[in-house]
Order: structure tokens, then sequence, then C-alpha cells
């Protein structure tokens, strides 16, 4: 059970917009008080032209230890950074953010802790996999950067937005590990499919991928939570497939949050 807020009660928060669709309060104010910590999280709808009004006013309050960051702010909020992880440095994005001693924000970003966390909490390894990823925001960033450290075989990345997947897929070939190439919305020849877009949010949305051209053999993932069977892991089920919808990377990433927001994390 969940203890009643107090005056002496932290605060942390999540913010996006929308912000509706989320499953983290509850279950990281369970996971505070599991852990002893007296401590709540709660929703805040922020549209991207307030952010930095809100940003403002969050870095004063005194009983604000920590902010959990979802669409469309993740890299708006890397740059409210003062410091960040190793891994948020090179994402140049952020999904969680704590108080310095300073008052100041520490950033981290581990969307692709949980996606590849689901993956194989459902029997699959990606090492060795043919990759395909679509979507090169900021969780389709770190979910690629995750595919890279899996040790896929091969990684395309299809965006929307042709600068910031060009940007992403240089980013990874610097490190000189998997090759990282443009992709399209054909998964033919590919064995883990990664929606990162919020397509199959609303209703009519087109899916992330020709379905038709799904192997009943790939795994199929989805950041989505809500609903929380998309249209696309709906399909993919239909096929066959192994998949890992939105609430899946949840459960797998709500421990590593909260050991984030604690500062409890191991530095990385």
């Amino acid at each position: 059970m969940i203890p009643a807020p107090s005056g002496a009660t932290r605060l942390y928060v999540i913010v996006g917009d929308p912000i509706a669709q989320v499953r983290s309060p509850a279950g990281v104010t369970a996971a505070f008080a599991a852990r002893g910590h007296d401590g709540i999280l709660v929703p805040v709808q922020v549209s991207a032209a307030d952010l930095a009004d809100f940003l403002s006013l969050a870095t004063r309050l005194k009983n604000l230890d920590g902010i959990v960051v979802t669409i469309p702010h993740k890299f708006a909020c890397y740059q409210a950074c003062v410091s960040a992880t190793e891994r948020a440095h090179f994402l140049r994005t952020a999904n969680l953010m704590r108080r310095r001693g300073d008052r100041s924000w520490h950033g981290d970003m581990v969307d692709g802790l949980g996606f590849v966390g689901a993956a194989r909490a459902k029997g699959i390894d990606p090492g060795g996999m043919r990759a395909l990823l679509v979507g090169a925001g900021g969780a389709g960033s770190a979910i690629a950067l995750a595919l890279v450290e899996a040790g896929v075989s091969d990684l395309a990345i299809h965006d929307s937005v042709p600068e910031r997947r060009d940007a992403l897929i240089g980013r990874l070939n610097g490190l000189g590990r998997t090759p990282v190439r443009i992709g399209t919305g054909d998964p033919a020849g590919f064995d883990f499919v990664a929606n990162a877009t919020p397509a199959g949010m609303k209703e009519g949305d087109p899916l992330p991928v020709d379905v038709a051209r799904l192997a009943p053999t790939a795994y199929c993932g989805c950041v989505i939570t809500k609903p929380e069977v998309s249209p696309f892991i709906a399909a993919a089920r239909r096929i066959g497939c192994v998949t890992g919808t939105g609430t899946d990377m949840y459960e797998q990433h709500q421990g590593i949050m909260v050991d984030f927001l604690l500062g409890r994390d191991g530095e990385r």
C-alpha cells in the first residue's frame, strides 16, 4: 500500500504532453515506499512552449527532487542538465533528472535499457540479429544505442525527419561497432523490429511498418503504453511474432529509474 503523503513527502514529477498515457506514477511511488523513501511521483502536462518556464519554476521548488521526462521534452530537458551520464551525453537526450548538491540537475537516459530488457524477458537476445528501428527521437536514440551495445549485427533506422535520423546514424557509426544505415518502413529481412514513434496512440494512425512484410520469426517491440497493445503489436501477434509492449518496457526499467532518482545508480 502507498502511504498517504504528508508535508514531508518528497516530490517527483513526470512531465510530458500528452501525459494521460503514462503508467509510471503509481509504480514509481510504490517502489519508493518499498525502499523506505517518502516520495511521490505525479504527472504534469506541460507544452513545449511552456517547458522553459516550467523548468525555471521546478528548479526553485525546494521539495522537488526529481523529474521523469516523456514526449516531447527529452532533448530539451537534456539541455537543462548541468551534468549527465555518459549515455545521456552521447545521445544528447534525457528522460530522468535528479537534484545535484547545488540544486541543479543531473540527467540520464534509460529508455533503451528498458526496451532491450523487455525483449530479453521474452527470451529474445538481440545479439547477432538484424534490427530495424522506426523513430530517431529521444526514445529511439536510446533504443538504437542499446541495440548497438547488445551486439546486433546490422541496424537500419527509419525516421520522418532525415536530419535527425542521419545525425543519429553518424554518431552511432562513430562508435566503430555495429554498422548503422538508413532504413525504410519495409521490415522484410529483419529479425528485430522496434517502433519508437507515437504511431498508434491516436485512432487512424498509420502503422510504423508494412506488417505484411514481417517475418513470423521476427521480434516486434513498441514504446506505446496507451493503448497497452498498440495496433502494430496487435498486427505482429496475428502473424505469430513474439512481441514486447511499452508496458513491458516500463516494467523492465522502473527499478533503474528509481535507483537513479534516489541516487543509488552506478554512474555510467
